[in-house]
């Protein structure tokens, strides 16, 4: 008998707590693209380790109103980057608006847009002025470090 795989939208998400990794929720999302990122230094251009946390996020252009945008979440975060799905797709240099549930707006730049299946993309965004602060990382910065 096939196993049957729940869909899961950004909207479930707010019931969770953001502190579960995406890993933990990649059995329940199918052919999501979500990535299988190791917790090691490696020659990925990245000057910090990124965990697989699912954040619930708002994803917008800087220009806009605060809540224009998509609501969407990530895939993994670090506080200088993070890859994060978006419906639409997105140019590298473009500058983004980042807002975290219950948390202050960040800015960045997109690194790149990958089209993931069902017309999805994985969006990562560099944050070069500022670290995000991002709550679920209070809990796990040792892991960072």
């Amino acid at each position: 008998m096939p196993r049957q795989s729940k869909t899961v939208v950004p909207e479930d998400l707010d019931n969770r707590p953001q502190t579960q990794s995406a890993r933990r929720h990649a059995s329940v999302l199918p052919n999501q693209g979500l990535s299988e990122i190791p917790l090691d230094h490696g020659a990925t251009g990245r000057i910090e380790r990124r965990l697989p946390i699912i954040v619930v996020v708002r994803l917008a252009p800087l220009l806009s109103a605060p809540a224009d945008g998509e609501r969407t979440f990530t895939d993994n975060i670090s506080p200088h980057g993070a890859r994060i799905f978006s419906k639409r797709a997105w140019q590298p240099g473009d500058v983004v608006r980042v807002t975290p549930l219950h948390a202050g707006a960040a800015f960045g730049k997109v690194v790149y847009c990958q089209k993931l299946p069902g017309e999805r993309f994985s969006v990562g965004v560099k944050f070069p002025d500022l670290p995000v602060p991002w709550p679920t990382l209070k809990k796990y910065g040792d892991l960072l470090g």
